[in-house]
């Protein structure tokens, strides 16, 4: 069993609600999804027990263009709340921190 969580936060209707942003500084659903399916194309044998990170993921799969996700290419990015610190100061950009 593998794990998938997002390096930044999520422009849904829950982030939106809860968090109170207006999408900027989030990236969109696509890069979960995206992440997601990069980690399902792999063989099962060789890819188990693993944290993802969406950005690393496809980072790993020579995606070199993030700011496609992005709601607001011009917003920084807000960390996800529950990243560990070594996770956030590994990130290829910069994060603003959600607290």
């Amino acid at each position: 069993m593998n794990s998938l969580w997002p390096l930044t936060a999520i422009d849904t209707a829950a982030v939106r609600n809860v968090i109170g942003i207006d999408g900027g500084g989030a990236r969109s659903p696509e890069i979960m999804a995206d992440a997601a399916h990069a980690i399902l194309s792999r063989p099962a044998r060789d890819c188990t027990g693993n944290f993802f990170i969406d950005e690393e993921v496809l980072l790993a799969q020579g995606v070199t263009d993030l700011s496609i996700y992005a709601h607001d290419p011009q917003a920084p990015l807000m960390a996800d709340f529950f990243l560990p610190d070594d996770v956030v100061h590994r990130s290829s950009v910069r994060l603003l921190g959600l607290y």
